[in-house]
């Protein structure tokens, strides 16, 4: 993760400071060393400081870095209702040790001068860690509401987010549209998502198992090739037990949309007011536009349902169901549609050969006399 370039400089200010306090005290030690006319006090000192100071500026960011650039992210990402809830966990933690500091440090040494200090981290750590966890829980218990955050009050990195379903995940085509430029926003995916698909790849079924680790490259790609940043996040609404309805909660909560691809969760997120972005809706409405009459070249690779049906398929996955076609199986042919439906899983065309297609024509223009010696002549 690149080191923001605030938290970079602090650093080597920090870095050279400490070390250079270090150097000074250092230059105590071995100022006698130095040859004539390094031996002075004041340069000794001032070699030792400098050197050792900025030693500590070049290693203060390799060292720190990373963690306090990680630190930084997670808590721009917070809410001011986990940042309240946290400062209450730290000083109910802090009041606990301060309570327990003074029995403690009448114990004999060493661990009188010592536990005050430990139980101080311990129950400041603890309790930051519990209201960071349950501070919804805890506020409910205390009647206290929590605001909703709107769009404009979200952190710079969660405005506009979009939450992603375990389905599209799995289903492959979210990492192709994002880098089609369609999402427009940061891409979140929940830790409880992250877990379900983990427990899918990790399934005995070899199809789910599957399933699961294509999941799993698609959001390692998605996080490689994605033109918006992709997160994971550890908020998990705990009122809610299965993962849907977590997913509608947070939505709820940010303001944002969901992208998924089941039916269910759509129908579900859409009547409890939360936008839905459905990938299986974006593919039927890009998918080639028919109408009855117009002629169509498609291979029947296998039967339909019904007796004599012949079954194709358009470059686009769009299903073309062929009356009279089974004779024609493994063949490409001309055929012309009758009829286009429109259904929740997707569009489905019926056609018929057009050789057959003009020879209905041509007998419906015939009189039935004509029509009766047209076939006795044949």
């Amino acid at each position: 993760m690149k080191t923001e370039s605030s938290i970079l400089i602090g650093l080597r200010i920090c870095g050279a400071v400490v070390c250079g306090l270090a150097g000074w005290s250092l230059g105590d030690l071995i100022s006698a060393y130095f040859p004539p006319p390094l031996d002075n006090y004041v340069i000794a000192h001032v070699i030792t400081m400098s050197a050792v100071g900025l030693i500590g500026a070049l290693l203060f960011p390799v060292a720190f870095g990373s963690p306090l650039t990680q630190l930084y992210h997670r808590i721009v990402s917070l809410s001011a209702s986990q940042i309240v809830a946290g400062f209450i966990g730290l000083g109910a933690g802090l009041l606990l040790a301060a309570l327990l500091a003074f029995p403690l440090a009448r114990l004999p040494e060493p661990f009188g001068p010592v536990l005050p200090f430990l139980a101080a981290v311990g129950f400041g750590t603890l309790g930051l860690g519990i209201m960071s966890l349950r501070y919804r829980e805890l506020f409910q218990i205390l009647n206290i509401k929590l605001p909703t955050a709107k769009p404009e009050e979200l952190p710079v990195l969660m405005r506009e987010p979009l939450l992603l379903d375990t389905s599209v995940i799995i289903d492959g085509r979210i990492a192709d549209v994002s880098n089609a430029g369609f999402l427009r926003g940061e891409i979140i995916v929940p830790r409880f998502v992250l877990n379900e698909l983990q427990f899918v790849a990790d399934s005995p079924d070899s199809m789910r198992r599957a399933r699961g680790r294509r999941g799993l490259e698609v959001l390692k790609r998605l996080q490689k090739e994605s033109p918006w940043p992709v997160r994971i996040v550890d908020d998990d609404p705990i009122e809610a037990q299965r993962v849907d309805e977590k997913l509608i909660l947070l939505a709820k909560q940010w303001n944002c949309p969901i992208v998924t691809n089941d039916y269910n969760l759509n129908k579900v997120a859409s009547l409890q007011g939360v936008t839905v972005l459905n990938i299986n809706e974006l593919a039927n409405a890009v998918k080639t536009v028919v109408l009855p009459g117009e002629s169509l070249h498609i291979q029947i690779i296998q039967p339909g349902r019904e007796a004599g049906q012949g079954v194709g398929y358009l470059e686009d996955g769009t299903m073309v169901v062929v009356e009279e076609g089974q004779s024609y199986l493994d063949r490409a042919i001309e055929v012309s549609v009758t009829k286009v439906l429109q259904t929740a899983a997707g569009r489905m065309i019926f056609a018929k050969p057009l050789a057959a297609s003009r020879e209905q024509a041509v007998n419906a223009r015939l009189s039935p006399a004509d029509s009766r010696n047209s076939s006795e002549y044949r």
